[in-house]
């Protein structure tokens, strides 16, 4: 269930879920993949670092350590998530795909249309916890790293074979697509 309480710190490693619209695969059907590592690109910019991450075909999972923002967290995954939508409708409209478009259209509430917005793809809110702790961090790590071959998803035999994800680094050492930064680490720069 997302969380609808602003995250009071300007900095800190927080685990983060947000979700496209209705449970739609929207990453999947815009290979929207390459969307979310511009962010993550944007957010290292920004001097953030990107700990550990799943994309999955119609949500994500990340573990973020925001470092002394100027903005509040809340906006930057908003400012985020609104950036991502932007690829993929865009995507969706190259491909003529008007069936998601209406979807997506169909979604929005009355104060959404009112602010002229054209596409729901995400949903509102998004869920965080902090990780205060090295326990939770691993917690939320193996949470996450799990879920291509959890419930419904069999997207590979073994998590760590999931090229989307930071499984791969966290249990043979090896970086995946995107590189991240080890939660232990963190203290050492």
């Amino acid at each position: 269930m997302p969380v609808r309480k602003a995250i009071a710190e300007n900095n800190g490693t927080y685990f983060i879920t947000f979700t496209c619209t209705n449970w739609l695969p929207l990453v999947e059907l815009t290979n929207g993949y390459e969307f979310v590592y511009k962010w993550f690109v944007h957010l290292e910019t920004s001097g953030h670092k990107i700990i550990g991450y799943v994309i999955m075909p119609n949500h994500l999972h990340a573990i973020i350590n925001f470092e002394k923002s100027s903005k509040a967290i809340n906006s930057i995954v908003s400012n985020g998530k609104r950036f991502l939508a932007y690829d993929i409708v865009k995507k969706l409209e190259q491909d003529k795909n008007d069936f998601i478009l209406t979807q997506l259209s169909n979604a929005r509430n009355a104060t959404e249309i009112r602010a002229n917005k054209k596409h729901k793809v995400f949903e509102t809110s998004f869920d965080w916890k902090s990780c205060e702790s090295d326990d939770f961090a691993e917690q939320k790590l193996q949470y996450l790293h799990s879920n291509p071959n959890k419930g419904k998803w069999k997207l590979v035999e073994n998590f760590i074979d999931y090229k989307h994800s930071s499984a791969r680094y966290y249990n043979v050492g090896e970086q995946g697509v995107f590189e991240v930064t080890h939660y232990k680490s963190l203290g050492d720069e």
